[in-house]
């Protein structure tokens, strides 16, 4: 009977490190031969913007710095109405909501729903409308106590700040999705 010899450590080892390298290569060709592709700033069809209606509201604030940020001007209703703008973003609702859905027996508030409506249209200079009334509604559900009334009340400032950051980079997407004036 032959004994069974097996290759040495340092070969398995190499056997072994070359497969992953296949593997992973074969990841990397997979997902770049899907479309697959890191999310890039967004162009715009239009350079100058004029936001109109509720522009002192946070998410209108937080939305007129992703705009600049962008590379866009905006103008607002304190700029002169002789500087021309090439859209009109108008913002027709921009409210907060808060909703008690959840009570203990004795009628205690136990669980909160937060909203966030936000409703914009754009259009060019000329009344074209390139983006009909669009409804953004947000909802977070939050467990309330009220032991923890002040760390309650922080953690609902954070959660409308979190969906107004979602509401700005949906109307920044949809804006940029507009190809042609």
């Amino acid at each position: 009977m032959t004994p069974i010899v097996s290759p040495p450590s340092s070969l398995v080892a190499r056997r072994r490190a070359l497969q992953h390298l296949a593997a992973g290569a074969a990841a990397v060709l997979g997902v770049s031969g899907c479309g697959f592709a890191l999310r890039k700033a967004p162009t715009f069809a239009f350079q100058t913007v004029r936001i109109a209606g509720s522009e002192n509201t946070p998410i209108a604030r937080e939305l007129r710095t992703a705009l600049v940020t962008n590379g866009l001007t905006v103008l607002t209703t304190a700029t002169p109405a002789s500087a021309p703008a090439q859209v009109v973003l108008t913002v027709t609702v921009d409210q907060r909501e808060r909703i008690a859905v959840g009570q203990t027996a004795a009628g205690q508030v136990r669980e909160l729903q937060l909203r966030t409506r936000f409703t914009f249209r754009l259009r060019t200079a000329n009344e074209k409308e390139l983006i009909e009334d669009t409804e953004l509604l947000l909802e977070r559900d939050m467990t309330f106590s009220e032991t923890a009334v002040l760390s309650k009340a922080a953690e609902e400032e954070l959660l409308y700040r979190d969906m107004a950051s979602d509401v700005v980079q949906q109307v920044v997407r949809r804006m940029a999705a507009v190809k042609s004036l």
